[in-house]
Parts: C-alpha cells; structure tokens; sequence
C-alpha cells in the first residue's frame, strides 16, 4: 500500500492503527530493506497528521529515523553538523519539535550515533525547557506534565538526554549543556520540584565546574547516577550538599562512585581517584562565566550557594568575579 493511501486515512480519522504501521513498514522497508529522503518524509507526514498512534508507529518512525540519520547517512554511524541541521530543520518549528515520537527519535539518535554535534543535545534539552517554562510543546501537550514544575518524569527526561550524547566516554557536562539546566533551573526554582531535579542539577553543573578545573571527568552514567540514598530517610539531596561541601573535590567523587557491589567499577572509580588535577584554579573566563550565569536573575538559590561552596573549598585561587557570591553563599 502507498504512503500516499495511508496518509489520506490518516488525515480522515487522526489516528495510526497498527494496521497502518505494518502497512507503512513495508511500503518504505519492504523492497530494498533500506530507507531514502523521500519515504522518511513521507512517515513524517504522516506523523504530523495523526492525533493518536498505536505504539506500533511509534517504534517505526524511531526505527526509520535512526536507520536514516546514522546509519545510512555519511558518515555511518556518525551524526555531523550538515545531518544534525537537518534533523533540527525537518522535526523543529521555530525551535520546537513537534511530535511526542519524533521527540522519542531526537534522543534516540543520539543514543546510538557514536557521535554526533552538541547542538543536538542542546535542541534536545530545549525541549523540556519548553514543557517547564512555558507549558508547550510536545511534552506539554502529552498533559503528564506541569509547566513552571520540574517533575520526575521532566528530571528524568534530562538525565536520559544527557546519558545519550556522552555514552560513556569520559565527556564532562558541557557549558552549552549547563546553560539550559540553569535556564530550566531559574525558572523553576521556587516551585515544588522532585528531588530528582535537584540532584541532578548539582551533580551536572559540578561536573561541568570539575572539567573546567582539570579534573578527569567520570563517565556520566557514573557522575549523573541517581543514587539510591536519594529515596531513603537519612539521604537525600540536603545529605547530598553536606558531603560535597564538607568533603570537597573527594566528597563530589564520592557520591558519584556506584554503590557497593557493582564490582566492575571498581577499577574505575579507584582510576578516578588517582586522576585529580593540580589545575584548580577557577580561570577568568570559567569566573566570569559562573558570576553571570549564577546571578543573572538577580537572587542566589541553594542549589547555586552550593556550587560556590564547592568551588571555595577546592579551588586554591579564587577569582574576583567570583568572590562577592562565595561570601553571599558562605
């Protein structure tokens, strides 16, 4: 059956039966077991009609995209700049995606792309800015989430996003990265957000900050792990700022460390250890940075005063840009 065929029924009913998954499986797959430009495109309209889809579509449209993007794409396997604009361009409006499911084969790509540019994830992390900010998009539009609130299932979503571009390789939380979790962060700060959130923030922006510093970064399924002391009584994320601030540099890698029994870190972890820089000291441009994206709202919050300890007590110079938060913060 034509895609022309499927799209026509789509456009009539709003909805993607299984049926019409199969059928679109295999006018795109079924020849050459390959897809071109013009079939992908041809899914995508089809998407985009659609007010609801079975399960069966979604897991096509992913399969699709990610075979299409990184797989059939030079080079394969990889995502560049021109093949990351272009995936912005066809599944991003103004800046925003406009599915659920092609929300689902934005992370999805990178999740299995071996590489692939930091404007993908930025895009990607600007989606839930979006959701939490201004209540829009595709994640708003699913109603399970709250605008101006970082849920667990928003908290999540981040992680995921930023587990995917790193996989796990030593690649430290980016600046392009950590502005949108500051963007997200200062826009929600007063609302009641999952303690998931918090941990997460901490933990990125820290990962960020050690980078900076010269600090070998941890693989980030290991520095942005949620912990499991995270849900117990005498944990949490206020259990979590007393280690890093009495503990220093060795109380962050200490809660980025698995917990016991997951032996095949062990290696690692005792390698993290060993790899601490002697370059500490916060530069001019890390400082300026820090003091205009901490206060740019005009207020210091805990999650920020945190930080400023963390980078007090471990840095042996501290910059002057810096200096009047630290004191805000003691």
């Amino acid at each position: 059956m034509p895609t022309t065929e499927i799209l026509t029924r789509v456009r009539a009913t709003g909805k993607i039966t299984a049926e019409d998954a199969l059928a679109a499986r295999r006018a795109v797959y079924g020849n050459d077991g390959s897809i071109d430009g013009h079939e992908f495109e041809a899914l995508f309209a089809i998407d985009e009609a659609a007010r609801e889809s079975d399960p069966a579509w979604n897991m096509l449209l992913v399969e699709a995209g990610t075979d299409y993007v990184v797989h059939q794409q030079k080079p394969s396997g990889y995502v560049d700049e021109a093949n990351a604009d272009w995936l912005i361009a066809r599944i991003g409006k103004d800046g925003m995606v406009k599915t659920a499911t092609e929300l689902e084969l934005l992370i999805k790509v990178l999740e299995v792309a071996q590489s692939s540019p930091e404007k993908l994830v930025k895009f990607a992390l600007r989606q839930v800015q979006y959701a939490v900010v201004d209540g829009v998009g595709p994640l708003a539009n699913g109603g399970e989430l709250e605008p101006g609130r970082v849920t667990r299932g928003e908290a999540d979503l981040v992680r995921r996003i930023l587990y995917a571009f790193g996989g796990e390789a030593g690649i430290a939380i980016t600046r392009s990265e950590a502005e949108v979790l500051f963007d997200i962060n200062d826009k929600s700060v007063e609302a009641d957000n999952d303690p998931a959130w918090t941990d997460l923030f901490v933990k990125a922006i820290a990962n960020c900050i050690m980078a900076a510093s010269g600090y070998v970064v941890p693989p980030r399924q290991v520095a942005l792990r949620r912990e499991e002391w995270l849900d117990t009584a005498n944990g949490g994320v206020a259990d979590f700022f007393a280690r890093m601030v009495s503990g220093g540099l060795h109380g962050i890698i200490e809660s980025y460390k698995l917990p016991p029994g997951e032996a095949v870190w062990a290696e690692r972890n005792r390698q993290m250890d060993a790899a601490i820089s002697v370059a500490e000291v916060v530069n001019e441009d890390e400082a300026g940075w820090l003091a205009h994206r901490i206060g740019r709202d005009g207020n210091l919050h805990e999650n920020e005063k945190a930080l400023l300890r963390f980078i007090r007590a471990e840095s042996p110079e501290i910059h002057p840009a810096l200096q009047p938060l630290i004191e805000k913060a003691a």
